[in-house]
């Protein structure tokens, strides 16, 4: 019977000619938990995160799609992690959780409306008979010019959002968790974010082309 934590799915497509070399590249270490860090590193910092351009079908939110395009926000990012350590025989599923979100960009607080950002995107991984958190959103330079700390992953316990940044201000809090699932539930996180974050994403057109760690530096430097 197969393993739905390694078998490929239309959004997690770990069979994908790109997701599989992405893998068989990154995937160096001795042991699982090396290769599943090395891969969290490699999705974390070898693809920008980018909140502006979101595009919410279902060739828009694969994991192989952030390769394509080499950027991606948390969602795709997640799906991607995921992805890449099934095609390199790591268990691995999506999770989600809404978190209050202290910090962002004037642009992207007016687009949402709100600081709680629903169905922020992690992976867990199945390591030493235990589910483990990666978060691989961030890329260290977008925590640099941000001023947070770097989510950094050892492959032994959980990496979760920072409550603070660098200088002590309240960074992220998560407010409630949807779990984990073997494959992105994208119509329920359609349906959530179209009621909870209609400009966001009716803008998204709009905003394509500027430029997210621009406003970061403006408003951080």
């Amino acid at each position: 019977m197969n393993d739905p934590a390694l078998s490929p799915t239309a959004l997690l497509d770990s069979d994908h000619p790109l997701v599989a070399a992405f893998a068989r590249e990154h995937a160096r270490g001795a042991d699982e938990r090396e290769r599943a860090v090395a891969l969290y590193y490699a999705v974390r910092d070898g693809f920008r995160y980018d909140p502006y351009r979101i595009d919410l079908s279902v060739s828009g939110m694969r994991a192989s799609t952030v390769i394509e395009r080499g950027y991606g926000w948390c969602v795709p990012k997640a799906a991607l992690l995921a992805a890449a350590c099934r095609a390199a025989g790591i268990r691995a599923r999506v999770g989600y959780a809404d978190v209050r979100n202290h910090l962002s960009t004037a642009r992207l607080r007016e687009l949402m409306q709100t600081d709680i950002y629903h169905w922020h995107g992690y992976v867990d991984v199945w390591l030493d008979g235990q589910w483990l958190k990666a978060t691989p959103a961030f890329n260290i330079e977008l925590t640099e010019r941000f001023g947070l700390l770097p989510l950094d992953w050892d492959g032994r316990s959980d990496s979760i959002y920072h409550p603070y940044d660098k200088t002590g201000r309240k960074h992220m809090e998560y407010v409630r968790q949807h779990g984990a699932f073997d494959d992105m539930p994208l119509e329920r996180i359609v349906a959530d974010n179209l009621r909870e974050h209609p400009q966001w994403l009716a803008h998204a057109e709009t905003v394509k082309a500027s430029d997210f760690l621009a406003d970061v530096e403006r408003e951080n430097g």
